[in-house]
């Protein structure tokens, strides 16, 4: 059999992310540089020279995904032993020595700080792959590589046709809060903000390059602060606004501790801005609050919540929740239970808690698995009543979405993103062209049955610029929506 990546021109690099936004902006900085070097982005990890993976360590189910990744990819440094793997991320730097030990098989091992010298290491690696020749592998070794698609995770930083509509521009990286559940203080470091003119400069240049939406990222986003002048987050958002070009702008994750009135003032006046913002709660008790460190009470949390519906009435409110942290009592669980089911919350990402190594709370009495299971679910339930209710309003309206492209599930359908992050499917409309949806990734879908996950509807109209009406899309013959 021959070997995939056999091209004696073009290396490739194989990506896969787990965690947060932080990370996936982390990775295409590095299949960014990867690209400069003259790397291709690999599809398959069979198919590449490097194999990267970029880790997470705030949930401990990421990481023992990560590490028997690492394990999946020995079969393939085995079978070529000119592949490199890579790991880096949040993992990574907590593990540095550790990681040398159970994974010996890794090459290289860089931390959430070192991303410009993994850069530097890629192109200085580059040179030697150029060369590779096809060999001859044997039928056993190509036998292994097929096994190898099964067990693991989806590629990241591929482009696609649509790749480009969307930019992530990190703004601030660490935290400097240290909530007794979280590794990030301590795996990423204190707040280190960007300045302005450099995030600026960035947001320009996807523009440029064809988005139509920017995230801007960070731990803890809303609390940057330009080093030189002070400037807040409300000033970054109206400044990335009055750029030329720029059609939408969003952000993540936020703090509630955070969002000064005045910030929220700023961003009232950011039409630009995607209607929804991320607030997370972790907990409905002040006293898991206050075991949490999360630097605010309940009633200062609705504070924040009373100024977004001020200021910002039509926007989406999402959430994070822990059930299970450690010392939770029924009527603990049961004041966060209550709150969800107010219906404040269009989603939420709900999670029992996981003891992180290193944390205060690591070394705490821990809840009982069965009864942090029992509540999971129970919250769970309450909380996909509400987002089904938030999506069920969406029925017999028409919603503008910016396009993603096939749905993965089924490729005779389009996938969506609408404006509050509710995704929304819609089948392949007649004149269905990559190149020409692309041009025009606008698309206004008339909304028909709603679900937890999302919306499914018919595509009516496609624009090229957020603000334009549109041109009127024909209506496929038959729709098994």
């Amino acid at each position: 059999m021959e070997r995939m990546a056999s091209d004696a021109t073009m290396s490739k690099i194989y990506i896969e992310t787990f965690g947060c936004q932080m990370n996936e902006a982390d990775s295409q900085y590095i299949a960014d540089r990867a690209a400069e070097a003259g790397y291709d982005i690999a599809s398959k990890p069979e198919e590449a020279n490097v194999l990267l993976l970029n880790t997470c360590t705030v949930r401990d189910n990421a990481e023992r995904r990560a590490y028997g990744r690492m394990n999946h990819f020995k079969v393939l440094k085995e079978s070529d032993p000119g592949v490199r793997l890579v790991v880096m991320g949040c993992l990574a730097e907590q593990d540095r020595d550790r990681m040398q030990q159970v994974a010996p098989h890794v090459d290289a091992v860089f931390g959430t700080k070192e991303l410009v010298e993994l850069g530097d290491r890629l192109a200085q690696w580059q040179p030697s792959f150029a060369r590779v020749q096809d060999t001859d592998e044997g039928d056993d070794v190509g036998l292994e590589r097929a096994l190898m698609m099964p067990l693991g995770g989806t590629a990241d930083a591929v482009t696609d046709g649509f790749s480009h509509l969307r930019g992530f521009v990190t703004v601030q990286r660490g935290c400097s809060y240290y909530c007794t559940f979280c590794i990030v203080p301590h795996v990423r470091g204190r707040f280190d903000h960007r300045p302005m003119r450099e995030i600026l400069d960035e947001v320009v240049a996807h523009v440029a390059a064809g988005a139509r939406e920017v995230m801007l990222v960070g731990q803890t986003v809303n609390a940057w602060r330009d080093p030189a002048t002070g400037e807040d987050f409300g000033d970054l958002c109206k400044a990335a606004a009055a750029l030329p070009g720029l059609e939408r702008l969003t952000f993540i994750s936020p703090h509630p501790k955070d969002f000064t009135e005045k910030v929220i003032a700023d961003l009232a006046t950011v039409p630009q801005l995607n209607a929804r913002v991320h607030l997370p709660l972790q907990s409905g008790s002040d006293a898991m609050l206050r075991r949490m460190n999360r630097k605010y009470t309940r009633a200062q949390f609705e504070e924040k919540v009373a100024l977004i519906r001020r200021y910002l009435p039509a926007w989406a409110i999402t959430t994070d929740i822990i059930v299970g942290f450690p010392g939770e009592t029924d009527d603990d669980f049961e004041a966060t239970l209550d709150y969800v089911k107010t219906g404040l919350f269009a989603n939420a990402f709900m999670f029992i808690y996981s003891i992180r190594r290193g944390t205060p709370a690591a070394r705490w009495e821990q809840v009982p698995a069965e009864v942090s299971s029992a509540r999971f679910a129970r919250l769970v339930d309450a909380q996909n009543a509400a987002t089904r209710t938030y999506h069920d309003r969406k029925i017999g309206s028409t919603v503008r979405c910016l396009i993603q492209g096939p749905s993965k599930k089924d490729a005779t359908k389009l996938a969506a993103k609408a404006l509050d992050n509710v995704t929304v499917i819609a089948p392949m409309p007649p004149d269905y062209d990559e190149a020409l949806y692309a041009r025009e990734p606008w698309l206004d879908i008339a909304v028909e049955t709603a679900h937890v996950w999302g919306c499914t509807g018919s595509i009516v109209r496609r624009a090229e610029r957020y603000a334009d009406p549109g041109t009127r899309v024909a209506l496929p013959m038959i729709s098994l929506l």
